[in-house]
């Protein structure tokens, strides 16, 4: 793992800007991590209450951290007057809340024209679903991702809470942001940037649409090429219990894998490929796959891996999170970071230049309130002042 830094001002392609994120959950953190592992100052406006946070969540790692109370007037204001000199804003309140407290786009544009302001929510900002609530599940599930998802025949399984909330969620709001930063730099205006998670797995399913329209996609659990039909694009059990993960989607590849399994090549060339085409021939496929699992169950997950490390043909172990750091790969490209003993996946992507710091670890709940409120021209007396009163803590 990568060693613990020292506390340090990042670096990174997004140096210099000043992004004021207003606390929420999933993924409004993680798109604030990954804003400020590029190298932005993120000013986390926290609740009253001790925050939302602890020392071990990644997801609000390198910040600054203030507590307002933003159902309090003199709060609002304190957050309006932060925004005046950020370069952007983003919350993930239901449409409207924001405006009745007192800060929505509107007011915030007013003062500060070149401000960008992020919205991320479940179902957008209009829409017959807009103002109710839902989870990641609920999102892809009107996106058609979670139906395809889940075993042969069997009921549709969550892939944990990747496609919607981060995926199609933090990471498109944060990509959103910065296509509207960039805008601005030419434009000398802010704008409104609308984060689905709906519309974001939708777009994750980019693929999907095209493979339907060929006749390449069901839409069935277990039925497709990249959903477990095909016996080389699949998870097998090992003899000691673990598992490797085949994505054999190549002649080559698929041919070497046969090899390596001792099983003849030549017997299921038709089960495999006809030159660049998707498998045609699948009604041998219940055949190959009882002998991959045979073959498979004859070594451990460890002394698989040692073989096929030999040879390219696409198959690897299936990681628990805790072995992820030890693998010789995640080890050589230090992608797993030691942050305050916690460990935890780096800043991604990685710059040839412009190269992020290592990741700093979560502030404790308010811990820059005073320093930010500096920044801002206030002085000792109107912080206290402000403390006293209960608008920040």
């Amino acid at each position: 793992m990568h060693p613990a830094p020292d506390p340090a001002i990042q670096t990174g392609p997004l140096a210099g800007l000043r992004i004021i994120e207003v606390a929420g959950l999933g993924a409004a953190p993680f798109c604030g991590m990954m804003l400020a592992d590029m190298g932005a100052e993120v000013i986390r406006i926290d609740r009253p209450g001790g925050g939302l946070h602890g020392e071990h969540d990644p997801l609000t790692r390198g910040r600054k951290s203030v507590i307002v109370d933003l159902k309090r007037r003199r709060g609002v204001e304190l957050l309006l007057r932060l925004a005046d000199n950020a370069h952007a804003l983003f919350e993930a309140f239901r449409p409207g809340v924001a405006e009745r407290l007192g800060f929505g786009p509107d007011t915030c544009l007013e003062r500060n024209p070149r401000l960008v302001y992020g919205r991320l929510t479940g179902w957008g900002q209009d829409g017959p679903l807009a103002s109710t609530s839902g989870h990641d599940i609920n999102y892809i599930a009107l996106s058609g991702a979670l139906h395809a998802i889940g075993p042969k025949g069997g009921k549709p399984v969550p892939p944990l809470n990747l496609v919607g909330d981060f995926g199609g969620g933090g990471m498109l709001l944060a990509f959103g942001l910065v296509c509207a930063l960039f805008e601005s730099q030419h434009s000398g205006r802010g704008q409104v940037v609308d984060a689905a998670m709906i519309d974001g797995a939708l777009a994750l399913m980019a693929l999907s649409f095209g493979m339907q329209a060929t006749g390449h996609f069901s839409g069935a659990t277990g039925a497709d090429l990249f959903s477990g039909a095909a016996p080389f694009y699949d998870t097998y059990e090992t003899k000691d219990g673990r598992h490797v993960a085949v994505g054999a989607l190549e002649p080559p590849f698929f041919r070497q894998l046969l090899e390596v399994l001792d099983i003849d090549p030549q017997r299921f060339a038709e089960a495999g490929f006809r030159g660049p085409d998707l498998p045609m021939d699948t009604s041998r496929w219940p055949e190959l796959r009882r002998l991959m699992q045979a073959a498979f169950r004859t070594r451990t997950r460890d002394q698989w891996q040692a073989r096929f490390d030999q040879t390219d043909c696409c198959v690897t172990p299936v990681l628990s999170l805790r072995e992820t750091a030890d693998h010789p790969h995640n080890r050589a490209r230090s992608a797993v970071h030691d942050v305050a003993g916690i460990p935890q996946n780096g800043p991604a992507p990685r710059f040839s230049r412009t190269g992020t710091g290592p990741p700093l670890p979560p502030p404790a709940p308010g811990r820059d309130t005073d320093d930010v409120l500096c920044e801002a021209g206030m002085d000792l007396h109107e912080i206290n002042e402000l403390r006293a009163a209960g608008v920040i803590a």
